[in-house]
């Protein structure tokens, strides 16, 4: 194959068609409360959410408005926890056209669960979300987008459990997330014959390295110089994108929880900013939800065993020429 017909399949598999109409990214929503993020996990135990104050319901609401005024539809990913206990909101969410995923329902890191665990959370969380909603839900999300090299066997019992699409992978690495083996736009994880399709966080792929872009922390504190340009240039590629932000992060008055001070720093910086930044990511770019881009061509790669001297581990393997993750954009 010469150069140029590779580079064209290779554009193929990424360019949106042309019958979806124009360029949009995928808005993505995690409802969570704010005492459920992962950087409090070491202080703050499950058995004492239902004691601290909930501002979930007035916080998503926020959301909601923003969205409305913007007339963007996304697709929210409801903690189950927080389904059992506001199902109205999960019910408003559905109400005002956004799409309902699964969100975990006690907000646990996979690699630091079984597999067993991993799938009674889940199905505690469908059931409390499909409870509240009367249908059904497909697409997950893991918490702190925690399917890495350690859970990849995560992909197998979500088949298991019915879900079509997924968006817990990110190809940033960072001390609490990231599978630098991914690619950077949408891709489908094939386990025994069946696919799950992946949204992964949004990056820039620069030389070797994959650099976060924008949404949840990052759209608080990288430049906005820069998450509009890097946006703005995935657009021009044609590039399928994923933006995640949190309800909480639009409550800047939320009360304050000990942690370390790194993740102090990270969790409470510039949330007075999140919605102006938001305002501006709305007026700039086009939005919808992860179901809109389903029918975008995406490489396939299969979950497989790879065996040391050591031990044995999942990695993915790529099924078509691009066979080497490092040459993936």
């Amino acid at each position: 194959m010469t150069d140029a017909n590779h580079n064209r399949k290779r554009a193929s598999r990424r360019m949106v068609p042309p019958e979806l109409g124009p360029i949009r990214s995928a808005l993505t929503v995690d409802v969570e409360d704010y005492f459920h993020v992962s950087a409090f996990r070491g202080t703050v135990r499950q058995e004492d959410w239902g004691r601290l104050e909930s501002r979930v319901v007035e916080s998503t609401q926020k959301v909601l408005d923003l969205l409305a005024e913007f007339e963007v539809q996304a697709t929210f990913f409801v903690l189950g926890w927080v389904a059992d206990r506001h199902p109205d909101l999960v019910r408003r969410i559905q109400g005002a056209g956004h799409e309902l995923g699964c969100h975990s329902h006690a907000h646990r890191l996979l690699y630091e669960m079984t597999p067993a665990e991993f799938r009674a959370d889940t199905k505690r969380a469908l059931e409390a979300i499909q409870d509240a909603s009367g249908a059904s839900v497909t697409m997950y999300r893991a918490p702190s987008f925690s399917i890495t090299s350690r859970s990849l066997w995560a992909v197998e019992i979500l088949l298991e459990l019915g879900f079509i699409a997924d968006s817990s992978i990110s190809p940033v690495r960072t001390g609490l997330y990231g599978l630098q083996m991914a690619p950077c736009h949408p891709f489908r994880m094939r386990v025994k014959g069946e696919d799950l399709f992946e949204f992964p966080m949004t990056a820039l792929r620069v030389g070797g390295w994959h650099l976060p872009v924008t949404g949840g922390a990052y759209l608080r504190l990288l430049p906005r110089f820069y998450q509009d340009l890097a946006l703005a240039a995935l657009a021009r590629r044609g590039e399928v994108t994923t933006v995640h932000i949190h309800p909480w992060e639009f409550d800047p008055d939320q009360p304050r929880l000990a942690a370390p001070l790194p993740w102090r720093l990270i969790h409470y910086a510039r949330l007075r900013q999140t919605e102006a930044r938001f305002r501006r990511l709305l007026a700039r770019f086009h939005f919808g939800r992860l179901s809109e881009w389903m029918r975008v061509p995406t490489p396939v790669c299969e979950v497989s065993p790879v065996r040391t001297s050591r031990n044995e581990h999942l990695a993915l393997r790529w099924l078509d020429d691009e066979s080497e993750p490092s040459r993936l954009p």
